[in-house]
């Protein structure tokens, strides 16, 4: 197992959502804007990384944070494109640097409010396989 493909699947997931057609106008980044942003954006997150070698080779398994935070009133805008994230992303086999994707599968959404209700935050959690 290698934590090499890491900057790879990170790169590769920043290419598939800031060109997705469902996501223009939508920001993507991977920290938090200056003064905490505002509007609607997308952040990749936090990564535990897995060792999925077997004997057929080298594997890991990234499971990958997403989050969508908005500052608009209800969860509708931030739950739209969480959604439009889930669609680009799930069974997508983007290319790497290091490593190939075998496949991207959704494993869990967390929906919840933030400073006293005034922003929304959805955080998508996908399992990205790797063999090397």
């Amino acid at each position: 197992m290698s934590y090499a493909a890491a900057t790879a699947v990170q790169a590769a997931l920043f290419g598939l959502l800031s060109s997705a057609p469902a996501l223009a106008g939508v920001q993507v980044v991977d920290a938090l804007p200056p003064g905490g942003g505002t509007g609607t954006f997308v952040m990749l997150g936090p990564e535990e990384v897995f060792d999925q070698s077997d004997k057929s080779g080298a594997g890991a398994e990234h499971r990958v944070t997403v989050s969508v935070i908005s500052d608009a009133s209800g969860f509708v805008q931030a739950k739209s494109v969480a959604s439009a994230v889930s669609d680009r992303l799930v069974d997508a086999r983007p290319a790497l640097s290091i490593g190939r994707i075998v496949g991207i599968r959704f494993v869990k959404a967390v929906a919840k409010r933030l400073e006293d209700g005034g922003v929304r935050r959805v955080d998508l959690t996908f399992r990205v396989r790797v063999e090397m």
